[in-house]
């Protein structure tokens, strides 16, 4: 897959469980936060749009966990963009930095409301225009 965006990160060790893996749960963490990034990498403010009454949602989302990830691993979070309709369609990826591992696959859907109401916005569609 040809990725647009990746950042590096590192396991805490609060993020995992009794096994000494990562508890599932937090690679929606990762996921959120690569897809923040991803937004202030191209100049624009999760916040900030809020603010203006722009708000993007998790839709759906499709998970795949492949292999674990332990405390203190450093890992890569790749994404991809299209835009279907009124959604926009992110592939994003966690590999484990030292052995490029996929751990962890999600497709993860996103629609926008716009004051409470589902609807297109260009300003999003402003941000991502080289990507889909």
């Amino acid at each position: 897959m040809k990725y647009i965006f990746e950042a590096r990160m590192e396991v805490r060790d609060y993020e995992c469980d009794i096994e000494g893996i990562v508890n599932n749960a937090n690679y929606l963490h990762y996921a959120e936060h690569t897809r923040h990034l991803f937004l202030k990498s191209l100049g624009v403010s999760f916040a900030a749009l809020h603010e203006q009454g722009i708000d993007a949602v998790v839709h759906t989302m499709k998970l795949i966990y492949k292999a674990p990830l332990r405390c203190d691993d450093e890992f890569i979070s790749r994404l991809n963009l299209k835009k279907d309709g009124l959604k926009y369609i992110f592939h994003q990826d966690i590999y484990r930095a030292s052995d490029e591992i996929l751990c962890f696959r999600a497709t993860v859907e996103l629609v926008c409301l716009i004051n409470g109401r589902l609807g297109n916005s260009p300003e999003y569609d402003e941000a991502f225009k080289q990507f889909i």
